[in-house]
């Protein structure tokens, strides 16, 4: 059996995902620029001599990779195009070049849908991007469609607010809170009514994997989203999280931010039609899980 190539595997996704996989019996390849250099699975996806090393033996590629903040995008826009752009083109040029001809799948993000005025968002909604990595992420995802007219099976997965784990980076909003629920320190919140649509990490691990499996059979798949459709403001998310600490809510409200966009939650039929997939996690299940996770921490 072949390799997997997981590039960002230690990121939030790519760490549960390597895992379940790697349960299932099959083999995984982690890359990840977090690594030391030394190390048998670093990885740059700007270095092409390394990429071309990693994708031996390789039948699939999960893309996961990324400058993965908007803000870290609004700060260094150069270094976001160069690696969710210039990377993306990297891996289509090795998995062009083996002999094996790998499928790959790309993560996306919801970003790419910016600020649609019908909700829920349907997966075929037109391109929007409000803000740099947005704008990478669209480009990243025509390069990948593009590739099949190269002969490669690919396909495009849409993430939407990911959440679950206490080593997701601080800064994010949903760890950001949940933190904070558990220390009882003040909510920072940029746009209270910003109402968006929180996906567990789970759940986004079980739809990746039934993608797999499809571009395993040769199935040709429009770019989709995995999400909840289940609309959740961030006053609310502060709520969830807060009751689930048993601590007083204490806000810090902030205006927001120019970049953001403020209202988003996608519709789930087309997905559930093509993946025989659905999110099973409520967010108030989740986060209370995560605050449990923080406070065995503490």
């Amino acid at each position: 059996m072949a390799y997997i190539l997981v590039t960002g595997s230690e990121g939030l996704i790519g760490n549960k995902l390597c895992i379940a996989l790697e349960k299932m019996g099959r083999l995984v390849r982690h890359f990840d620029i977090r690594y030391p250099k030394p190390h048998e699975s670093y990885g740059n996806i700007l270095d092409t001599a390394c990429l071309q090393e990693k994708v031996k033996d390789c039948s699939g590629i999960i893309h996961l990779a990324a400058v993965s903040r908007v803000v870290w995008g609004e700060r260094d826009p150069d270094l976001c195009w160069q690696t969710n752009v210039v990377g993306t083109k990297n891996i289509i040029k090795v998995a062009m070049e083996s002999s094996l001809k790998p499928w790959i799948i790309y993560a996306s993000s919801r970003e790419v849908y910016g600020q649609q005025r019908q909700l829920p968002v349907e997966i075929d909604a037109g391109y929007q991007p409000m803000n740099i990595y947005a704008r990478s992420k669209v480009e990243a995802e025509k390069e990948i469609l593009q590739a099949r007219y190269s002969y490669l099976n690919t396909a495009v997965v849409r993430y939407s607010s990911v959440y679950g784990s206490v080593g997701d980076h601080a800064d994010r909003v949903t760890p950001a809170f949940c933190r904070a629920a558990t220390f009882g320190t003040p909510f920072k919140i940029e746009g209270k009514d910003n109402t968006l649509d929180f996906t567990h990490v789970e759940d986004v691990v079980d739809g990746t994997i039934k993608l797999i499996n499809l571009l395993e059979h040769k199935e040709l798949l429009p770019p989709i989203h995995l999400t909840t459709g289940i609309p959740t403001t961030l006053y609310q998310l502060a709520v969830l999280a807060s009751k689930a600490a048993g601590k007083e809510l204490k806000l810090k409200e902030m205006p927001c931010r120019s970049y953001d966009v403020t209202r988003f939650w996608g519709n789930t039929h087309k997905t559930s039609q093509l993946l025989n997939w659905q999110a099973k996690i409520p967010v108030a299940t989740g986060i209370y899980n995560l605050v449990q996770q923080f406070l065995e921490g503490k």
